[in-house]
């Protein structure tokens, strides 16, 4: 396993992490944003995404819909935790934000935490 893991920590020159704080997911029909998720301050992250990991934490049973931006551009998350390269290309240096929506049939509010992301980019 450790040998299937090298290739995707060599393509990548750098990563950054970032958090934000819980939110509330309280409707179907809009969708709730989280704070902007950005590089640490005063670092500089100039290049292009390669991958973006991702995980936030929902209550058991909830049903949510979820995606995680940049400006215009969205892949949607299949589950609460994962990898992706759907946002490969686009700036490593701009704000991400979580999207989250309540599904049809979901009637209670859902409070959402533990976002995290990690952005590695070339």
């Amino acid at each position: 396993m450790t040998l299937a893991a090298a290739p995707l920590l060599a393509a990548a020159a750098g990563s950054w992490v970032a958090q934000a704080p819980s939110l509330r997911v309280i409707m179907a029909e809009r969708e709730s944003l989280s704070q902007p998720l950005l590089p640490p301050p005063g670092s500089t992250h100039e290049g292009e995404i390669h991958s973006v990991g991702w995980r936030f934490e929902q209550p058991p049973g909830s049903a949510l819909s979820a995606r995680l931006c940049q400006a215009n551009r969205c892949m949607t998350l299949p589950s609460a935790r994962g990898q992706s390269q759907a946002l490969a290309g686009l700036p490593a240096d701009e704000a991400l934000r979580f999207h989250f929506a309540l599904m049809p049939g979901q009637r209670r509010a859902v409070r959402v935490q533990g976002l995290q992301v990690i952005v590695n980019y070339q």
